[in-house]
């Protein structure tokens, strides 16, 4: 994304026509570049941090679903935008941003273990607003992207639900007290001081 912006920027290219242009054979490329492209500079900035946190996210709790979810995302997005969206150019990362943000929530529903719960938990906390942005709203934004970048991010977590399963933990890593605290017994010394 930097890099194609940096090129954008320093040579004055107006990268915006190789975003998505809906059921246009010219707008088929953009199904792979537009999350690649931004606007300005504020667009890539608002783009960058969510992208790298929920990324960083995806591949630390579920390295062995995060590329191929990673994919599907990118492809479904781009081309469920290019078959039912706005005859605009859909430029930027937030539908991938978007199905990051639903396949780690759906997959903590879905999968039930305290890891995928407390990351889903975590993104709600931080991204729960987001949830407006699959509505009409700003003329300059993508809804469609929100919209359908969450559709993604809900169809890989449903795709990829049994790749990374929690660690089993097994009776003797457990730690209990193997005396319940009611039947201990209490020492003293000879002159009845314990210890």
């Amino acid at each position: 994304m930097w890099i194609v912006f940096l090129v954008s920027y320093f040579s004055d290219a107006h990268l915006g026509t190789f975003g998505i242009l809906p059921r246009s054979v010219y707008g088929i490329p953009g199904i792979f570049f537009s999350p690649l492209i931004h606007a300005d500079f504020t667009h890539l900035i608002s783009n960058t941090f969510p992208l790298f946190i929920l990324g960083t996210g995806i591949f630390y709790f579920y390295p062995n679903a995060a590329y191929k979810s990673l994919m599907l995302i990118y492809l479904i997005t781009g081309t469920l935008v290019w078959i039912f969206a706005r005859q605009v150019f859909h430029i930027g990362a937030s539908g991938v941003i978007y199905g990051f943000v639903a396949y780690i929530f759906f997959s903590g529903l879905i999968r039930r273990d305290s890891k995928s719960i407390a990351l889903s938990l975590l993104v709600v906390f931080l991204y729960g607003g987001l949830i407006w942005g699959i509505l009409p709203g700003n003329r300059g934004i993508s809804w469609e992207s929100h919209l359908f970048g969450s559709v993604a991010g809900i169809i890989s977590a449903v795709v990829f639900r049994k790749s990374d399963p929690p660690k089993k933990r097994y009776d003797w890593e457990t730690e209990e007290d193997s005396v319940p605290p009611d039947k201990l017994e209490i020492s003293y010394d000879a002159d009845k001081n314990n210890f």
